[in-house]
């Protein structure tokens, strides 16, 4: 008989390994993250995040042919079928957009069954649909709320630009275009979070590419995963004044509360992706149009933050960085969370494709607490 080693139970499995994946790499302590092996800062430089996507999910760079097939495949697909918009117009108008992502991503999957996960052209056209349709999405349900109708999207128009279109009717500038498709490169993968776990334990059962994104959606909603970069423009809300910086942080540190956008579970120094978005963020401030105010208090939160905590290992991550450039180039705190689910996807997908190659399903241990061998006491004997 094959003896049960029993194993101390570790909160939020943090250490645990819990797969083999070739996807995404991080140092925590050098501040390095890489896809496949390129880095985040190149990545960001060089590449869009389409071209992205695809390495993320095949595995290398695509070569020219494959990513015109691809971008012109993405393209085609971005279009909502006219029943999915009238479901849309009849969910809570005060229903949060992640809510209507993951409710929308979950009923897609009967329009465009994809049962047969281990079919290869089943997964592809699966993962253009999901990356094509949730910028879609996002933008009808802005619209939606505000009482206006959806945007139809626009061919003629990249992927960052189309989707800032669908959302204000208007063209966006070149900066603030490449400032979106950097955003979504920087958010594609970060290996094992609670969004990815989450991914692949569902995707682990077989379940169709739909269930298992709306699943991973429904897991970064939270305010201790994707919900930060809104806790951020709300800190700075708060804030109101540059001049109100020092005494809120020095309050916030006497309380021993936590400062939203600050440190990470992971990077015990600088994050990486936050540093490829200051450059951004000097860019914006030259920038028309652009909340200069955000600027302002972000800038000196960053500084008063570094001189307090840098010491101890804590640095602003990249939920302070992408809130305070959404928030410069319009887009409402609402959305930060979808935004980031937009750029994920691509990371969801690559992890569920890889986990079917070699597949088990997940079936952790629990360790039981309870009660054990009680009696049963009838209803009219309970106290």
């Amino acid at each position: 008989m094959e003896e049960k080693i029993l194993m101390e139970v570790v909160p939020g499995l943090e250490g645990v390994l819990a797969a083999e994946s070739a996807i995404s790499y991080i140092d925590g302590e050098r501040g390095i993250l890489e896809y496949r092996g390129i880095s985040i800062e190149t990545l960001a430089e060089k590449s869009s995040f389409l071209e992205t996507a695809w390495l993320l999910l095949f595995g290398r760079l695509p070569r020219e042919s494959e990513l015109r097939k691809f971008r012109d495949d993405v393209t085609f697909h971005t279009r909502l079928k006219l029943k999915i918009l009238r479901m849309m117009e009849y969910l809570p108008e005060n229903g949060h957009p992640m809510h209507y992502l993951q409710a929308v991503t979950s009923a897609m999957g009967m329009y465009y069954p994809a049962r047969d996960t281990l079919n290869p052209d089943v997964r592809y056209w699966s993962a253009v649909r999901l990356i094509a349709k949730l910028p879609t999405i996002t933008a009808a349900v802005h619209r939606l709320k505000h009482g206006d109708a959806p945007i139809q999207p626009r061919n003629d128009l990249s992927f960052a630009a189309n989707f800032y279109y669908m959302l204000f009717e208007k063209e966006p500038s070149p900066l603030v275009e490449r400032v979106l498709d950097v955003m979504l490169i920087l958010h594609g993968d970060h290996t094992m979070n609670a969004s990815t776990f989450s991914a692949r334990v569902v995707g682990s059962t077989l379940a169709d590419p739909y269930t298992i994104v709306a699943s991973a959606i429904g897991t970064l909603s939270g305010p201790l995963h994707g919900g930060a970069n809104e806790e951020v423009v709300r800190m700075i809300d708060e804030i109101g004044e540059k001049e109100n910086v020092r005494g809120y942080i020095e309050r916030k540190l006497e309380k021993k509360e936590k400062i939203m956008g600050v440190g990470h579970r992971v990077y015990k120094t600088v994050d990486p992706r936050g540093e490829v978005l200051k450059r951004y963020i000097a860019m914006l401030a030259e920038h028309d149009g652009i909340d200069r105010k955000t600027l302002e208090i972000s800038s000196e939160l960053e500084k008063t933050v570094k001189e307090k905590l840098s010491a101890k290992g804590l640095h602003p991550n990249i939920d302070f960085y992408s809130g305070i450039v959404f928030r410069s180039i319009g887009i409402p705190s609402e959305l930060f969370t979808p935004i980031f689910a937009i750029g994920r996807v691509a990371g969801w997908l690559a992890h569920w494709m890889e986990q079917l190659k070699s597949n088990r399903i997940y079936r952790p241990e629990q360790k039981y607490t309870g009660l054990r061998e009680q009696p049963y006491v009838p209803l009219g004997g309970r106290g």
